[in-house]
């Protein structure tokens, strides 16, 4: 079989990337060729993406590649941006963190109805859902003069091929896609106070979107799961069908695969998130905070050894203290260990002493979140668990999977690291015919091509289940 290759872009909230990927029958190999930063901007109080000096990353990355088969992009979930009746950017797009939506989103969701707006769309409130963005924009001169809005993924696709569509794993993140149809909610958008012309044609993940008119050779652009999370699915190199996932890095995506949404209110007062999946799959799954906590207290730190930390921290006394990751104090930037210290005063807990104490608190605390999440998403949707994927950057950290297998009793199974860009990777592979027709021959070329570590559950489930308690966890 003649080697192919494809380039996977992938954009995540600190920095870009793209990785070049070889398929030789039954070899995959992945290249990251180009890693660019994504830093953002404040101008004005407002908080913005350097869309501009992305793409510029994004080109520089697909030069540095060389001749491809295709190209497909993903990125995180809900921001945009929006263009004009001649297709020029209204401006750099707001970044979810911005403080826009504060308050806004409690004022739509009261409008249109909690219960409403989770039987349409099966999302989970998050303040800075796209409905609430753009609710947020309304009256402003940039939303009056907009007649596109395109998520990130199909921005950028945008800029390289001229043609404008919505992928349909991201739009479905948006609050304003309707599940059940698989299609925009002209009723939603409507009660919102938006134009429904906004919201372009969806696509579909392998379908090819257009040329990269300003690359040599001109590659094709295939729409993938162009929401992160959606490729990072794809990935999980699942053989067992009751499996959980993790998709493990600076938040915990923590769920299962589903043929269909789950709109219960049980599902809605647990906060749980319906969103597309390749192949018309649902990523039954609910955000957890991941190793931001571990990240910004490195950043506190001034970025020590990591390695050196996780082993110092291994060896120390389990559950000393916990936190609970998902508390609101740990949302924002800042001073982690203070703010880990500040809960463990507040709940009658020792302080963490120095920093491997913190690092171990944070771990046992993740793990807690892990189980507590797995379970609640095995009753919420009637599905067994028999294991849990652990991909993503997470998957390199040997105590956290040890120690999620211990919360669970369930077995873990790490990697691949990379697997967000070997979905986006695997689904372009498909669309050329170079790969099997579905997930299952796709996961099964993983489990062939991707090395993967197995951790077996471990450790006193007595503790576990003390700790649990502090928690008030389940």
């Amino acid at each position: 079989m003649t080697a192919r290759t494809f380039a996977a872009v992938d954009l995540g909230a600190s920095s870009g990337r793209v990785i070049k990927a070889t398929l030789d029958g039954a070899t995959l190999s992945l290249d990251e060729v180009h890693r660019f930063p994504n830093e953002p901007v404040r101008v004005n109080g407002t908080l913005h993406w350097d869309i501009l000096a992305l793409y510029r990353g994004v080109l520089d990355g697909l030069r540095k590649a060389g001749p491809v088969d295709s190209i497909g992009i993903d990125s995180w979930a809900v921001d945009h941006g929006l263009l004009d009746a001649t297709g020029a950017l209204l401006g750099n797009p707001v970044h979810y963190r911005d403080a826009r939506t504060t308050g806004v989103w409690r004022d739509v969701a009261e409008a249109i109805g909690e219960e409403r707006l989770y039987g349409i769309t099966g999302l989970q409130q998050l303040n800075f859902n796209t409905l609430y963005q753009l609710s947020a924009a309304r009256g402003t001169p940039v939303l009056a003069a907009a007649r596109h809005v395109l998520m990130i993924p199909d921005l950028i696709a945008f800029w390289l091929t001229g043609e404008i569509g919505a992928e349909i794993t991201n739009a479905s993140t948006t609050q304003l896609y309707d599940l059940n149809k698989r299609a925009w909610s002209t009723e939603l958008i409507t009660e919102a106070g938006l134009d429904p012309g906004l919201f372009p044609p969806l696509r579909e993940p392998g379908t090819v979107i257009g040329r990269a008119r300003d690359l040599a050779g001109q590659p094709a652009v295939v729409a993938v799961g162009s929401h992160d999370t959606a490729s990072a699915v794809v990935a999980v190199p699942a053989a067992d069908p009751h499996f959980a996932y993790i998709s493990c890095g600076t938040w915990s995506l923590v769920g299962v695969e589903l043929d269909r949404p789950v709109l219960t209110e049980a599902s809605r007062a647990a906060n749980f998130t319906n969103e597309g999946g390749v192949d018309g799959t649902i990523r039954y799954l609910r955000n957890v905070m991941g190793l931001w906590l571990l990240q910004e207290s490195c950043r506190t730190w001034g970025s020590p050894d990591l390695a050196e930390l996780l082993d110092a921290a291994a060896a120390r006394e389990p559950f000393v203290s916990v936190v609970d990751p998902d508390h609101e104090d740990f949302l924002a930037p800042g001073d982690m260990p203070a703010r880990i210290a500040a809960f463990c005063r507040r709940t009658g807990q020792p302080v963490p002493a120095d920093r491997p104490a913190v690092v171990r608190t944070v771990m046992d605390s993740l793990a807690l979140a892990h189980r507590r999440t797995v379970r609640e998403v095995a009753a919420l949707s009637g599905t067994r668990v028999d294991v849990v994927h652990m991909v993503g950057g997470g998957a390199r950290n040997t105590l956290l999977c040890q120690l999620t297998a211990d919360a669970t009793g369930l077995p873990v199974l790490a990697g691949p690291v990379e697997a967000t860009a070997l979905g986006n990777v695997l689904v372009q592979a498909r669309a050329a015919g170079a790969a099997g027709p579905d997930l299952a021959a796709l996961r099964a070329l993983l489990r062939d091509t991707q090395r993967l570590t197995r951790y077996q559950p471990a450790g006193d489930p007595a503790a576990w289940a003390a700790a649990v308690a502090r928690l008030g966890f389940s």
